[in-house]
């Protein structure tokens, strides 16, 4: 009995270490940075990118794969195909040649430039004023933020994509590779410049910084008789990065000074 329970406290005590290992942990939002979505005059698309689930065919295949597949577009090739279950087919074999992909990504850092890219300065001078002036957030031009890989990679999109999907996980921010601020954007916060001050209230996009590794490899379906199974051959693996702003967000820094900058 005693070994029993013994046993059954180990078992407990390894699933929940597990748990907490495996935990992706979100990024803090810093207190300067604010959700602009609402006040956007320019209506950025929604990035939906949930995780393409494999039919019961292409799980089954994926199986077989000694490689990791997690490329949604091949997933999505495996879902849109079927193969007769024919029990009588002995003696037949197939080999098919699907291409070479991009299988899976592996996320080694993830972390959020706040201050990525400027994109606006609101500026009062009330050097000679006789009390504060409140400022605050107005975009005073429109902004094309761009992020992207940090060097050219085959199959570019399918990298892109699947970065994409990690970082999203990892940092749980609207995430896309462009995005827009619009003209006349702005936000309620105020700002005090004082007397004989110059005011500076300056708007940035932040941005995630995505490193990891992508792995390539020959895809083939290979059948024999009623078995198929997926063959990857000439893997290869490729350091990456990229840079991925952040949608509808902005940080901003406020600073006065007595002489114009």
């Amino acid at each position: 009995m005693r070994k029993w329970m013994l046993v059954s406290m180990a078992l407990l005590l390894s699933i929940s270490f597990s748990g907490s290992v495996s935990a992706a942990p979100k990024a803090k939002v810093p207190s300067s940075v604010l959700d602009i979505s609402k006040e956007n005059t320019y209506p950025n698309p929604t990035q939906d990118l949930p995780y393409l689930q494999p039919s019961e065919f292409t799980q089954g295949l994926i199986d077989t794969s000694k490689i990791a597949i997690e490329n949604p577009n091949l997933i999505r090739l495996l879902n849109e195909s079927s193969i007769p279950d024919n029990k009588l087919a002995i003696g037949y074999r197939a080999t098919i040649f699907l291409g070479q992909w991009a299988l899976n990504y592996e996320s080694s850092e993830t972390a959020v430039n706040w201050e990525y890219q400027k994109i606006n300065t609101n500026f009062f001078d009330n050097r000679g004023g006789k009390a504060a002036v409140q400022i605050h957030y107005k975009q005073e031009s429109q902004k094309q933020v761009k992020g992207g890989l940090t060097a050219r990679i085959p199959n570019e999109e399918d990298v892109k994509k699947m970065m994409l999907l990690k970082a999203m996980k990892k940092t749980n921010l609207p995430l896309s590779f462009q995005t827009i601020i619009g003209t006349g954007s702005k936000k309620d916060q105020v700002y005090n410049v004082p007397v004989k001050r110059l005011g500076y209230l300056n708007a940035y996009a932040p941005a995630v910084s995505e490193k990891g590794k992508v792995t390539y490899g020959e895809v083939y379906l290979v059948l024999k008789g009623s078995k198929r199974k997926i063959v990857v051959q000439n893997v290869t693996s490729q350091g990456i990065g990229a840079w991925i702003p952040v949608q509808d967000h902005a940080s901003f820094g406020f600073t006065v000074s007595e002489q114009p900058r």
